[in-house]
């Protein structure tokens, strides 16, 4: 059922370490720079095919209603963590946009690269609206750091973590995700045959 919810835990249950994973730090000039102002001047832009496209501060996403939850997240290279997160519903956001009815999917695009090319992300409607996809500022408690992906990180809760962007800073609805990059969805999908759907 891709409606379900994905299991939730205590805090007692929590890892004691969240190993950081994949990209540790964008590296790039823009992104220090926000960074070195703690993000005061970030904005998340949210477009595509919505008829009112958003624009939120880091400031107008702490504000907003939030979520808190503690989930377990499986990496695809067999390890797995739990930990707590809490941010703004993506459902939220897509909502104050709107929609258009031909939107398919909804893209992530990232602050960081590899080699060169740039990191991002996409999941279907059905993700994009389920309440447990958040869009996190906070991790076990406190803002998130660096490695964990500041000032913002998707958490599809029913996914991989390689679906788990971060540095998330434009969020774009599409009707296709041909003619995007590689077209497959995603980074790894794009270059190293991962699933575009990696359910868990």
């Amino acid at each position: 059922d891709r409606n379900a919810l994905a299991r939730e835990f205590s805090r007692a249950e929590m890892s004691p370490v969240f190993r950081v994973n994949g990209t540790r730090d964008p590296g790039d000039a823009t992104y220090k720079a926000l960074a070195a102002n703690n993000f005061a001047d970030w904005t998340l832009k949210v477009d595509g095919m919505v008829p009112h496209p958003q624009q939120f501060s880091l400031a107008q996403l702490m504000a907003a209603p939030r979520r808190t939850q503690i989930t377990r997240h499986d990496c695809v290279e067999g390890w797995s963590a739990i930990g707590e997160w809490s941010g703004v519903p993506l459902g939220l956001l897509l909502r104050r946009a709107g929609m258009s009815g031909n939107a398919k999917f909804v893209v992530f695009h990232c602050a960081d690269s590899t080699g060169g090319i740039p990191y991002y992300e996409s999941i279907d409607m059905i993700d994009a609206f389920h309440p447990q996809t958040i869009l996190a500022t906070h991790m076990n408690g406190g803002p998130l750091t660096v490695g964990h992906g500041a000032p913002l990180r998707l958490r599809v809760e029913r996914q991989l973590g390689y679906k788990q962007a971060k540095y998330v800073m434009r969020i774009e609805a599409r009707s296709t995700l041909a003619g995007l990059y590689g077209g497959k969805g995603g980074y790894w999908e794009d270059h190293r045959g991962y699933q575009w759907f990696a359910g868990v």
